[in-house]
């Protein structure tokens, strides 16, 4: 070695070391910006908010842990569940939580919101997807509103490892990485995997808050069978028929799917068997959650376009109409508020002591032409 390549070497290393601790130092920012919650501004109409460990007190201090909003109206009527973000990659259900909770006023019954049901999920991406860590809104007045895209999963920081099989709570045998999806956990565990302790939470919150129906905001690819759908328990098949008519009056287009009975661990199913109540889960076409796009992006997931997928329905490979103007957020989060105020009067319809009355539920027409951000407020 020459006497310049050893007054190289301190130099060399000594930028790689500065790059290593400013590529650290970034990288750390962002992970602890994945756990910063964007905020909620409810309403004037809110009534209060709780935290879900207050259902579940081994919650509290967890990244399971996350807020539910009350809306009570003067009046007695039945109680509505809306859950947001069980899936934190399907953004119009967690997007779509937050808009009523922004809007609404309950003029008889009560409406409770959860908008960030599996609030670890939020602070992690999906490996090896290339998803986007957020997405912004524009808003009418000038600038947006942020939110995050997450994973399917809880965040393997807060609950690892998984099981090689996991039997879930319902005793359905599942492949391990299961254990982390809310969707697949209920009714919970009292002392189980963190997962179970959110589903566990939220069946106490059920029982304890004497809700009546249940709805389950979620998206799904454009080639899955399950879209644009009411997904319903068996005591529910009346009020989401009526539902569905009632949309389809309205020139909006969407499937009725029974909750398969061998099928345990969900939503639509353990709230049904479980709780008692009546359940629904609402699937709106996500072109971000499917295989066949082309780069993921977060115009994507607000614009909804992709060439491949157009491509893809002209040649009949799609289970929902899919064009070269895609499905944009503001209509897939106007389908989920039309389909929630169609089952609230339906439930009211079928069951008179039962009636929820909701004001100030953005319309399906009005979110499709002025967007998602023109009934969103502009937080700090």
């Amino acid at each position: 070695m020459t006497m310049r390549e050893i007054r190289g070497t301190p130099l060399t290393a000594g930028i790689f070391l500065l790059w290593t601790a400013a590529a650290v130092f970034l990288a750390g920012r962002s992970y602890l910006g994945m756990h910063r919650d964007e905020p909620v501004s409810p309403s004037a109409g809110l009534s209060q908010k709780k935290a879900l460990s207050s259902y579940h007190p081994a919650l509290a201090g967890t990244h399971g842990d996350t807020d539910v909003y009350f809306y009570r109206g003067a009046e007695k009527g039945g109680t509505l569940l809306v859950l947001g973000g069980t899936h934190p990659n399907e953004p119009a259900g967690y997007v779509t939580a937050v808009v009523l909770a922004e809007n609404i006023r309950v003029r008889k019954g009560a409406v409770i919101i959860i908008p960030r049901a599996n609030h670890s999920g939020f602070s992690h991406s999906d490996p090896q997807e290339g998803n986007p860590q957020r997405f912004s809104i524009p808003l009418p007045g000038g600038g947006t509103r942020a939110f995050r895209l997450g994973s399917r999963l809880t965040n393997p920081v807060d609950q690892w490892p998984d099981p090689a099989v996991y039997i879930n709570p319902a005793g359905q045998e599942l492949s391990g990485n299961e254990v982390r999806n809310l969707n697949r956990c209920y009714p919970g565990r009292e002392r189980g995997y963190l997962t179970e302790k959110i589903a566990f939470a939220i069946m106490e919150l059920i029982r304890r808050e004497r809700v009546d129906i249940g709805i389950d905001l979620h998206e799904s690819a454009p080639e899955y069978p399950v879209i644009n759908a009411i997904v319903f328990h068996e005591n529910s098949s009346e009020l989401a028929a009526t539902a569905a008519l009632e949309l389809q009056g309205e020139g909006i287009e969407i499937r009725l799917e029974a909750s398969p009975i061998n099928l345990r661990g969900l939503s639509h199913r353990e709230w049904g068997d479980r709780a008692g109540i009546k359940a629904i889960l609402l699937e709106t076409p996500n072109a971000s959650h499917g295989r066949l796009k082309g780069q993921p992006s977060s115009s994507l997931i607000v614009d909804g376009k992709d060439k491949f997928y157009a491509r893809a329905s002209r040649l009949g490979r799609l289970f929902v109409p899919y064009g070269e103007e895609g499905i944009p957020l503001a209509q897939r989060v106007a389908r989920h508020l039309a389909a929630i105020e169609a089952i609230g009067r339906g439930l009211g319809d079928l069951e008179p002591e039962k009636a929820i009355a909701i004001d100030n539920v953005p319309p399906f027409a009005k979110v499709q032409d002025r967007g998602v951000g023109a009934f969103l407020r502009a937080v700090e």
